[in-house]
């Protein structure tokens, strides 16, 4: 099981050139593909280094293939443009010739309130009357409201999923807390989709059903604190033609709205012939 340093160590990457960065991975959630959470996390910090006089503001990535986590990953980033208010970068995460995500990365210095407004919380209850979860990995702990298990293919309810979150020894750095709150943003959608159908869960995934996540938008609105509880609400309005669109706020303990994102996701039955062998998992 991995430790808290060991996915700080994998954020931390190493420059090679000008716009140029390698960086290891993690084994996370079994098998040995990146988890996509990783990804988005590594590839906000290297945009960032487009200029780090900005906070990053937001992260659209396409996931084109999957990565493996027995080779180096290598970033590049073409910054787009560095002004006075914004900055952006495209950076693409590569394995050799493998290209495996690309990403737009939008940094900004935040300016003083014009307007300001934000939807009320859920009414949910607090972090400790929700349910630990039996998917919490060590350093990354988490609690579903209501106990729902999206990994049960008959805990069959409506498409939505309110998860308590936190990083108890996340580190101080802001650029980090985001890259972790990234992390965490990435496993509950495609679950969160699943849930009005019966027959149908996470714990299927990549054995009888093949999924994965195909875009991933977050948006940063406040500074994020890892180490403490988020919420994160998720809604799935859309599924068919095997793919499923879902949303999500991420609230603090609070109630501040602090990000937002969206994924676009592949739910699918396998081709004939691909499904894997009884008992394992695919490598996608």
């Amino acid at each position: 099981m991995p430790e808290l340093a060991d996915l700080l160590a994998a954020f931390d990457l190493e420059p090679t050139g000008p716009g140029t960065f390698t960086g290891s991975s993690i084994v996370f959630g079994g098998g040995s593909v990146v988890f996509g959470g990783q990804l988005l996390g590594q590839s906000m910090l290297a945009g960032a280094t487009a200029d780090p006089t900005k906070e990053i503001k937001s992260i659209h990535t396409i996931f084109a293939r999957g990565a493996s986590t027995d080779v180096p990953l290598e970033f590049d980033v073409d910054v787009m443009q560095s002004g006075r208010s914004f900055a952006s970068a495209a950076v693409t995460a590569r394995q050799g010739e493998r290209l495996c995500t690309r990403s737009l990365v939008l940094l900004h210095a935040p300016d003083p309130d014009l307007i300001e407004h934000q939807p009320d919380a859920p009414a949910v209850g607090s972090p400790e009357d929700a349910v630990a979860s039996e998917h919490s990995n060590g350093f990354w702990e988490i609690r579903t409201v209501g106990g729902v298990d999206i990994a049960d293919p008959d805990a069959v309810g409506p498409g939505v999923l309110d998860v308590w979150t936190r990083f108890e020894d996340a580190p101080v750095d802001p650029a980090l807390n985001q890259a972790l709150l990234a992390f965490a943003t990435d496993g509950f959608l495609i679950g969160t989709a699943m849930r009005p159908h019966p027959g149908v869960g996470q714990s299927l995934a990549h054995r009888s059903i093949s999924t994965s996540v195909i875009t991933h938008t977050l948006t940063f609105h406040h500074p994020v604190a890892a180490g403490r509880w988020m919420l994160l609400s998720h809604e799935s309005p859309q599924a068919g033609q095997g793919r499923s669109y879902g949303r999500a706020h991420v609230y603090s303990e609070a109630g501040e709205l602090v990000a937002s994102y969206v994924q676009e996701n592949m739910i699918r039955a396998f081709g004939e012939g691909q499904a894997p062998a009884p008992g394992t998992k695919s490598a996608h």
